[in-house]
């Protein structure tokens, strides 16, 4: 009686103990969304723009968020644990957010935001919990915007690749055309391809996407196509989309892009790259388990 009595009054021990973690836990969460409430809706303007920048942060989030859940359910059954490695990323990030209260760039203090959950789950999730979620963790860092100091070299490549791509492709199809560095002169009027129409954002949004889902992919050859695959393919949907514009310009004038049809085209790259990304990246069917449950 005396051992059934001290096991009984363990587990409720630990059962208040989780409890009070669980309590502890919801609060520090609910201070600091308040706390990065600032951060949170500087980048939900930024994901919400225009399709040309980040549009792909909120997509990335939304399966991010879904993804830690789906593995930190599998691991219900483990027991609570706490790792106070955590305070080393949690104090640094929160230092980081409070001098970028002075820099105000905003940036930094996002970069904080996310790097604080890595330590905040060291400190209430354990390392194992961690290890497995780590990953989509590290992934919401590519929803952050990228200063265009960083990427001017990049939208100038895509800018004359792109130019360059379809001054040829017309030409292909027998309507003339005059390219002086960016510029496209057809028929229907000068059609400039500017950053916007790079191809810069589905490029950042296809290999955020890429890696994500190379991450959780079982297959090692669809890993190594969907990396290997992910720029080329960001970069022929731009190709297409400025052609269709090109030719749209050629037959209906230049008013034609003040119409929804040129929002449209940069929504439409996204609806075709990445889609084929997730059907390369999806998990293949084992057949033999498969007639075996069928059986």
């Amino acid at each position: 009686m005396n051992s059934l009595s001290i096991a009984n009054k363990g587990i409720k021990k630990d059962d208040y103990f989780e409890t009070q973690h669980q309590w502890l836990f919801w609060i520090i969460t609910i201070l600091l969304l308040i706390l990065y409430m600032p951060s949170l809706l500087w980048l939900w303007d930024r994901w919400t723009m225009s399709v040309w920048q980040n549009g792909h942060g909120i997509l990335v989030f939304a399966l991010v968020i879904y993804l830690i859940w789906r593995e930190l359910q599998k691991l219900k059954y483990l027991p609570f644990s706490s790792n106070s490695w955590g305070y080393i990323i949690l104090i640094p990030s929160l230092l980081l957010y409070m001098l970028d209260t002075g820099i105000n760039t905003q940036l930094l203090s996002s970069f904080a935001m996310f790097s604080s959950l890595i330590g905040l789950s060291l400190l209430f999730l354990g390392t194992v919990k961690t290890k497995v979620i780590l990953f989509p963790l590290l992934t919401m860092l590519l929803t952050l915007p990228i200063p265009l100091v960083f990427t001017e070299t990049i939208h100038l490549i895509l800018r004359h690749i792109a130019t360059k791509s379809v001054a040829f492709i017309l030409s292909q199809m027998g309507i003339p055309v005059f390219t002086s560095g960016t510029l496209l002169e057809i028929e229907g009027g000068t059609l400039m391809v500017a950053d916007a129409c790079s191809g810069f954002a589905t490029l950042y949004a296809a290999i955020t996407i890429a890696i994500l889902t190379a991450y959780f992919c079982t297959s090692t050859k669809r890993r190594i196509i969907l990396l290997l695959i992910a720029t080329p393919l960001a970069i022929g949907v731009n190709i297409i989309r400025v052609l269709v514009l090109a030719l749209l310009v050629n037959y209906y004038g230049l008013n034609i892009l003040a119409t929804s049809a040129h929002e449209l085209s940069g929504l439409l790259t996204f609806m075709v790259a990445l889609p084929i990304l997730f059907i390369i990246g999806k998990n293949p069917i084992n057949h033999k388990n498969f007639i075996e449950k069928k059986l």
